[in-house]
């Protein structure tokens, strides 16, 4: 595709624009404040700014690529559509009895999320099918539309899920209800369990499924608002978004299930730190990822980020795993936490410091903003340290307020518990150090990954700020900080290629399936996946499949993911299956192997088209002073300020070695190396740091601070 191409990316403080295309050179980036009221002003007054600063048009873009954490935020905050809900009778409890399990077994006070369906807005239906699909009592599809008028009176509704039970099975009183449904209420936006995901496991199925309707009429309205924007400003390209699977898809695709949207920007990251691990031939990576609000880690292993069909959103206790809503759809497996340069600083009941979830965000912002914020953030802490640059924050465009950020971190942190300002700050710096640290060794132990033999990629407007301060805690002996790291999930936009998973549950014992009905499933969901990329524009010749099939022995209560060779030869798959599930259980479980029949539960297969290509090359000025001054940075190790060199990043060659500690300066981020780090620029322009992981294991820094503050 020629012509320009433009990536946005929203988030919670900061939405970031990337251009690439012809008559650039490399990458051009912006960042704009998010508009909370209404993100769709930031992505149509950024990309304004963004083409005027290069002086190009609006007519020369063939394509915008979006990520939005709008979904995200919708079921987060709770400001989705009134959502109804018809359920099979008899089960109109399902989504207060949930799981039945307790994630904490000795915390009396644990919490769940709240369905998003209030008891009141669901409606059982007489109608039932059988695990086989069978008919065990046929529906009325007019008692549906009776239901849904009643809904519509008396609860109000705006949306609405059809969860019937074994639907996945057999779809077909699910789609009888919708099609009467659409015929009384043309403009009622229904979601059916069968089609969002049909997956067995009711309960996973439904709460999918009403995440999708409650968040469908909102994420309508934004994109209808955006197109309308962008056909004012006279753009004729392509309009795509990014899904939580790092795929792109049509605007359409994203009105049908904006439940796979809910993690689309992240995803866009983790895609990026995925090309350069391929570039940089390191097969294990840590994506890590902080901006304005949460910081997040996935793995990337041989240039793919892992993925997974498990999400649980909307976490309403600590952040804990299983106190939010579990959702099946496919998305780059990571792990998040409220950790962000907008997190605020309290004490907690311990009267002890701690950092977050709560953040300022864009509106107010931090107190350095000096847009009415008066609690105390990390960007605060950062700036009193020594790091930002009150007056090159963004390349200059916004200037922090030093007085601002003195006062908060004095009122909130220093004040309370008796430390100085800079030791209150450091306290903040390291507090969210520790606290992603402490995340992401839970999620490697979760995949039996070892950091020592790992490499990390930092990205976000405080990945490369805290990334080498991390990768020291984990033992991480080398790290990536790529140009333009400070926009880097908006770069990703443009490398992601058109992408779909589909996937059902068909249960079936291995003993029972035969080669024809085995070719005669996978040909099918091989065709999904080809008609919706064909929708997209993807030829179907650049389309490449790939499957896996979810095995497990009868009896056991989950499945072993099973990847499958090439599918251009099903028979030879098919002949396959028994020894392929072998090998993957013996890989987790060692040499035991249960005398056991064999049963297949749930099928996927993925199209991709090709990857597009992306120049992340950069102008650099022919010599020049790499080093544009000193600043004093308060270094733990040395426990006071210290007159540090800062690097302007535009003017360091490649080869070049920079030892901290240093400051490396972009207009989008701030690289912070410590003592005993060292950086070379490679010649694709990422900094990579050696760490001295040898440092923290002998303490000095808490030594030289004074103990954990």
């Amino acid at each position: 595709m020629t012509g320009i191409r433009i990536g946005i990316d929203i988030g919670g403080t900061f939405t970031d624009l990337a251009m690439v295309g012809d008559g650039l050179t490399g990458f051009v980036l912006h960042k704009e404040l998010t508009t909370p009221d209404d993100p769709a002003r930031a992505v149509l007054d950024g990309l304004a700014v963004l083409l005027a600063n290069e002086t190009r048009s609006i007519a020369e873009v063939t394509q915008i690529v979006h990520g939005t954490t709008l979904v995200t935020n919708a079921v987060i905050e709770r400001k989705g559509a009134v959502t109804g809900m018809l359920v099979t009778k008899g089960f109109s409890d399902t989504l207060d009895i949930g799981l039945e399990h307790r994630y904490d077994l000795y915390d009396l006070r644990i919490g769940f999320a709240e369905p998003l369906v209030e008891r009141h807005a669901r409606v059982e239906i007489d109608e039932r099918m059988r695990h086989d699909g069978g008919v065990e009592t046929r529906l009325d599809p007019q008692a549906a539309v009776m239901a849904v008028r009643k809904l519509i009176a008396e609860a109000g509704i705006e949306a609405l899920a059809i969860c019937f039970l074994h639907s996945y099975k057999n779809p077909a009183h699910e789609r009888a209800a919708r099609d009467a449904i659409a015929v009384a209420f043309p403009n009622l936006p229904v979601s059916l369990s069968s089609d969002v995901f049909p997956y067995m496991r009711e309960y996973e199925r439904w709460t999918t499924t009403t995440v999708n309707a409650y968040a469908q009429p909102k994420l309508d309205r934004y994109l209808s608002r955006l197109e309308e924007g962008l056909a004012a400003m006279g753009f004729a390209g392509r309009f795509d978004l990014m899904s939580s699977s790092g795929g792109i898809v049509t605007p359409d695709f994203a009105r049908r299930y904006p439940v796979r949207m809910l993690e689309s920007g992240p995803a866009a990251g983790v895609l990026m730190a995925a090309h350069h691990a391929e570039r940089a031939e390191a097969a294990t990576v840590l994506a890590f990822d902080l901006g304005g609000t949460t910081a997040k880690g996935a793995f990337v292993q041989d240039g793919a980020p892992l993925k997974s069909y498990e999400f649980e959103t909307a976490r309403s206790y600590n952040h804990r795993r299983g106190s939010g809503l579990p959702l099946r759809m496919p998305v780059v497996e990571m792990t998040e936490i409220g950790s962000g340069g907008g997190s605020l600083a309290h004490i907690d009941p311990r009267g002890l410091l701690a950092m977050g979830p709560r953040s300022a965000g864009a509106d107010p912002g931090p107190a350095s903003y000096g847009r009415g914020g008066t609690g105390a953030t990390l960007t605060d802490a950062n700036l009193l340290l020594g790091i930002l640059d009150p007056g090159f924050f963004l390349g200059g465009a916004m200037a922090l307020d030093e007085q601002k950020a003195a006062g908060a971190v004095a009122a909130h942190v220093a004040d309370p518990l008796g430390f100085s300002l800079s030791r209150a700050a450091f306290g903040m710096h390291d507090v969210i150090n520790e606290d992603i640290a402490r995340a992401f060794r839970i999620h490697a132990a979760e995949r039996g990954i070892d950091f020592r033999r790992a490499t990390m990629v930092a990205s976000g407007g405080g990945g490369p700020i805290h990334g080498t301060a991390v990768a020291r805690k984990l033992g991480i002996p080398k790290v990536i900080l790529p140009l333009g790291a400070g926009a880097m999930s908006a770069l990703g936009l443009l490398v992601a290629p058109f992408s779909l998973e589909t996937a059902r549950s068909h249960p079936v014992a291995l003993a029972d399936l035969d080669a024809d009905s085995f070719a005669r499933i996978m040909t099918d969901m091989m065709e999904e996946a080809r008609g919706e990329l064909s929708r997209a524009g993807v030829p179907a010749a650049s389309v490449r499949l790939t499957g896996a099939l979810d095995m497990r022995f009868q009896g056991q209560g989950y499945e072993i993911e099973c990847p499958l060779p090439d599918l251009a030869d099903l028979g030879m798959v098919f002949a396959g299956l028994r020894q392929r599930f072998l090998a993957a259980y013996r890989a987790i479980f060692g040499n035991i192997v249960l005398d056991e029949p064999i049963e297949l539960i749930s099928w996927k297969v993925a199209g991709t088209g090709p990857k597009p290509p992306l120049d992340l090359s950069h102008a650099m000025p022919p010599g020049g002073a790499a080093v544009k001054g000193h600043r004093p940075c308060w270094l733990p190790e040395a426990g006071d300020y210290v007159s540090t060199p800062v690097y302007d990043r535009y003017a360091v060659q490649p080869g070049a070695v920079i030892a901290g500690p240093a400051l490396v300066e972009e207009r989008e981020s701030t690289a912070f190396l410590r003592r005993g780090d060292r950086a070379m620029l490679d010649n694709a322009g990422n900094l990579v740091v050696a760490i001295d992981t040898a440092r923290e294991a002998r303490g000095d820094e808490a030594v030289a601070a004074g103990g954990r503050t």
